[in-house]
Order: structure tokens, then sequence, then C-alpha cells
């Protein structure tokens, strides 16, 4: 990796200089507390797209398998998730040690037991017979288009029958291919909302 890849948030261990922000988000009646920082997704508050696929998570039913957030960052959709859900366990996961560190943190803050924060790789850190009734994610774009497309694939050995992915993405930074790619994995893909621009897509591992 160029020193550049080592400043942004789908680096290992970022090297860019800490700088700490606290943000406060509410959704559904949950207020949630998130202590961010440099080298981390979105460090300055809880990115629009996350929120609207924070919203449109509080409204979905999925087999109750359990929940895994790919890319978890600091943690937002993850510990939301935990809370919308207190009776299942959240696995969240990120390449990002930094991120980690955050999400393990803002679990401790809000009083979120039910999850289980470790590194992985996409999905290589993850044990291959693990699998869950819901698998949410706001896929790194930046990280480039195999990154977010073995993400989108990769889901379905992880998921059980009638399983869900949800995900938000951007339409002009590949949401119709993604939507393709959904199709030609799973044989379906729904839109369940546009926002601004933002799509969160659902495909179901029937």
């Amino acid at each position: 990796m160029t020193e550049q890849e080592n400043q942004m948030y789908y680096a290992t261990n970022p090297t860019t200089e800490h700088d700490e922000h606290v943000v406060d988000y509410h959704v559904a009646g949950i207020d949630l507390k998130f202590t961010t920082d440099a080298g981390v997704f979105s460090k300055m508050r809880v990115d629009y797209g996350s929120g609207v696929l924070i919203k449109q998570m509080a409204q979905v039913s999925f087999p109750a398998q359990g929940v895994l957030d790919v890319g978890t960052g600091y943690g937002p959709l993850g510990l939301f998730a935990a809370k919308f859900w207190p009776e299942q366990t959240v696995d969240m996961v990120d390449v990002n040690e930094r991120g980690l560190a955050l999400a393990a943190r803002n679990a401790t803050i809000n009083q979120i037991d039910n999850v289980t924060i470790y590194q992985s790789d996409v999905y290589h850190g993850i044990p291959t017979a693990k699998k869950y009734g819901l698998i949410v994610t706001n896929p790194p774009i930046r990280a480039g288009k195999n990154v977010v497309s073995s993400i989108l694939t990769g889901a379905k050995d992880h998921l059980i029958d009638n399983g869900k992915l949800l995900l938000v993405i951007q339409k002009k930074q590949g949401e119709p291919s993604a939507r393709k790619l959904l199709k030609a994995t799973f044989g379906n893909c729904t839109i369940l909302d546009r926002d601004k621009g933002y799509y969160i897509l659902q495909a179901v591992n029937n």
C-alpha cells in the first residue's frame, strides 16, 4: 500500500494522525453516542447513506440467526442492529484495526453487550460454516470494485435459507451494477428505498 492508501479507511492500520470526535445519532427512538477518529469512514458524522440504511434496518424482518455487519468502521450499523434486536448476536467485522477499537469502545459507551467485534478482510476471518439471518453493509467504495463485489457475492455463502443481505450504495457509485450482480448471484434484488441518490438494496437467499 502507498502512504496515501495507508491513510484511508480501508487500510489495516491507518497512519493518519488521531483526531477524535463524539457523534450523537437518533433512530427509531434509540439514541447512540459514537466516538470517531481520523482514519475511519465518515469521522465527523454518521454517513447519510448509513443513516438511510439504519432506518430501513429497523423495519426489516429476517430469520433469527444473528446479524453480520461487514465493514463496520466505528460501528453505527452493527450497534444499532444490536439495539434493534437485543435477543440476537451481532458480529461486526472490518479490516481497519482503528475502526474496530472504536467500535468496541462505542459498544461499551452505549452499554451494548450482544456484539462480537473482530478483524476480517471481507469474509476471510469468518468461519466458513458460520451463517446469518441478516448481513448489512455500507460497502467501502474507495477500496475498489473488486472488494465491493466480493462483499456482495460472498454474502450468499454466509446467509441461511431466506436470510437477507441489505446494503446502501449511491447510484453514481455503482448501484446499477451492484443490482445486476445481486440478481446474478441471488436470483433477486429489491430496491427498498431511494433517498438523495442513495439506494437500499435487498437480496434474499432463496
